[in-house]
């Protein structure tokens, strides 16, 4: 069984590992992170640690239990405020299509609430990401309309929390 976990500094090799192995995949449905991310990887990874312990945000990898404990995604909670935030997530090719993301989003949604007090979630996915836009309606996430993203055309996504998930 995969869980989250709540991003630590010692995940870096790990979670480095993860967005190399699946930056490919990853770039055929939202915009690629560029070299310059893996690059400084290590100076971004200190930053977000930093974000997530002034409370600006709270990343999370989707850990599988069943594989030996390697990171299959990750759930980002960004740009914390007013009760609400941003919700992004990934999960790696080899772990699609077994429900990790609709399990993780409602894994999300409900440490959102409980342990970081949030009321909403907000999210946006591309028009052509079928399996995202299902993931998020699964989840108790409606659409609240349209946006582009790097010229792509996609929807806005919120989900008032708690949810009763499905």
């Amino acid at each position: 069984m995969s869980r989250l976990q709540l991003l630590r500094f010692d995940h870096a090799p790990a979670l480095l590992a993860f967005e190399r192995e699946n930056r490919a995949y990853f770039a055929a449905s939202v915009p690629d992170r560029g070299d310059r991310y893996f690059a400084g990887f290590d100076e971004r990874h200190a930053a977000l640690m930093a974000e997530q312990a002034a409370g600006l945000c709270f990343f999370h990898l989707l850990v599988d239990g069943d594989g030996g404990g390697e990171v299959v995604g990750r759930v980002n909670l960004v740009d914390v405020a007013d009760g609400s935030a941003e919700l992004g997530y990934r999960i790696a090719e080899r772990a699609t299509r077994r429900g990790l993301a609709t399990a993780a989003v409602e894994e999300a949604c409900g440490l959102a609430f409980t342990r970081y007090g949030l009321t909403a979630l907000r999210a946006v996915t591309t028009l052509d990401n079928a399996g995202s836009r299902a993931v998020l309606a699964r989840t108790g996430f409606v659409p609240t309309g349209d946006v582009d993203l790097d010229g792509r055309p996609g929807l806005r996504f919120v989900c008032n929390l708690p949810v009763a998930t499905v």
